[in-house]
């Protein structure tokens, strides 16, 4: 189906298949929150590397901390896909993944950021054309832990390589 006016990708998974059903969920999405509601790509369209990246500016709080302190969580919900039915956001019918880490900033004309730029300006056209005086930098999450619900029974176990190795 359509959301926010984009064609989901790929088909959702199967619960019972973990990293299959985190790798969508972050893939599909295109927002999440990271202190505050922030927008990112894993990569491409059917491309998603599971790596969230972000264009940030030091003008807000979410780059300027995290130039300071690393210590990250991006939190994404399910919900604004529209494939959670008539289900509540919180029901746990309706998956949600927090993948916590260490938010850092990409060296400027390394071959990521330019990986990056290309993940993120293909999901968020806008931000090509965001104000250049406002310093966008892009930034990626570098990811330790990983908590996922997708269905009654509490958290699913997953390893980060689990995470990043499923294709």
């Amino acid at each position: 189906g359509y959301v926010d006016a984009r064609l989901l990708v790929e088909s959702k998974p199967d619960r019972d298949d973990t990293a299959a059903y985190a790798r969508w969920l972050v893939s599909q999405n295109s927002w999440g929150i990271l202190t505050n509601v922030v927008s990112f790509s894993d990569g491409v369209p059917g491309k998603g590397t599971g790596v969230p990246y972000f264009y940030l500016t030091t003008l807000d709080p979410t780059a300027r901390n995290a130039l300071k302190d690393h210590r990250s969580s991006l939190a994404i919900s399910e919900y604004p896909l529209g494939t959670c039915s008539n289900a509540d956001p919180e029901s746990p019918v309706c998956a949600k993944i927090t993948l916590t880490g260490r938010l850092v900033l990409l060296e400027a004309n390394s071959k990521e950021a330019e990986f990056a730029r290309t993940a993120l300006f293909t999901k968020h056209p806008e931000m090509k054309g965001w104000p250049k005086g406002h310093d966008f930098q892009v930034f990626k999450l570098e990811i330790e832990d990983i908590f996922m619900i997708n269905w009654f029974g509490g958290p699913k176990p997953l390893t980060v390589d689990q995470y990043l190795k499923y294709k």
